[in-house]
């Protein structure tokens, strides 16, 4: 039989960026907050930002020398500004982002839920949601992070060469802003696998089969390249549909493993 050679591959420690970075954070939540204690402790310096001032930041979001600051401080004077907000409020951060020199990297992590975000309407007709995301704040992004469990990412963290290591999928255009990607992402604690373009970052949206499956770098080449663009949304839906029926059983409990036995049920 001839197997095909996926067009996706892991990154390894001699080709991405490793220096040590100014990191700016806007939005403090699951992503956002986990990334703010975990990046300090690679030597970078990081500043983190919520949408009610830097005052009524979380302690356990500074504990590792992470500074809160307000979303413009967040933006000014960073080689990687990293957003982790709904992408309803998206469009807001414009003329934030619209003020980073062009050489900055803009790594989105976000993921498109109609029942939290409202309808957005060149979305449902299909846009892919990172360049979306490039068109609402008039410059290139990465998408990174989107595709793992609040929950795993607290949790799941390793060293590197871990056999049983996650991995995360990280797409974008030009080489430098990836690598610089890539590189953060295995400093977060993970295995960070190429996963194409920016037009390609579809393969790793709300139900794919790489979304929230909690992959290994072996694993999420073939994943990403199973996707079907054209069931993803009924299949996230679906999803939400599940846990949302589960949550209203007093009984029952809705944590990492049995969402991660759920996305690989629904998506794979």
């Amino acid at each position: 039989m001839i197997r095909t050679i996926s067009p996706f591959a892991r990154t390894t420690p001699d080709n991405h960026e490793r220096s040590l970075m100014n990191i700016g954070i806007i939005g403090a939540g699951n992503i956002g907050g986990v990334l703010a204690r975990r990046l300090p402790t690679k030597g970078h310096q990081v500043k983190v930002a919520n949408s009610r001032g830097p005052e009524t930041l979380d302690a356990e979001v500074t504990s590792t020398g992470a500074r809160g600051v307000t979303a413009e401080e967040a933006a000014t004077d960073v080689d990687v500004l990293i957003l982790s907000i709904p992408l309803s409020r998206i469009p807001d951060l414009a003329p934030i982002v619209g003020t980073l020199p062009a050489e900055t990297v803009v790594i989105d992590t976000g993921n498109y839920y109609p029942a939290r975000d409202g309808a957005i309407e060149a979305l449902d007709g299909g846009q892919v949601e990172s360049e979306w995301v490039s068109e609402q704040l008039g410059r290139p992004v990465l998408k990174a992070w989107n595709a793992i469990l609040a929950q795993r990412l607290v949790d799941g963290d390793r060293e590197a060469g871990d056999p049983e290591r996650t991995a995360i999928p990280v797409a974008g255009d030009g080489e430098d802003a990836k690598s610089v990607a890539l590189g953060l992402v295995e400093d977060s604690g993970f295995d960070a696998v190429d996963a194409g373009s920016l037009a390609e970052s579809w393969r790793q949206q709300p139900g794919s089969p790489v979304y929230c499956t909690s992959l290994t770098a072996a694993e999420v080449p073939d994943a990403l390249a199973a996707a079907q663009r054209d069931r993803s949304a009924g299949r996230r839906d679906l999803a939400i549909a599940v846990i949302t029926d589960r949550a209203q059983d007093p009984t029952r409990t809705v944590d990492g493993d049995f969402l991660t036995r759920l996305n690989r049920v629904l998506y794979q």
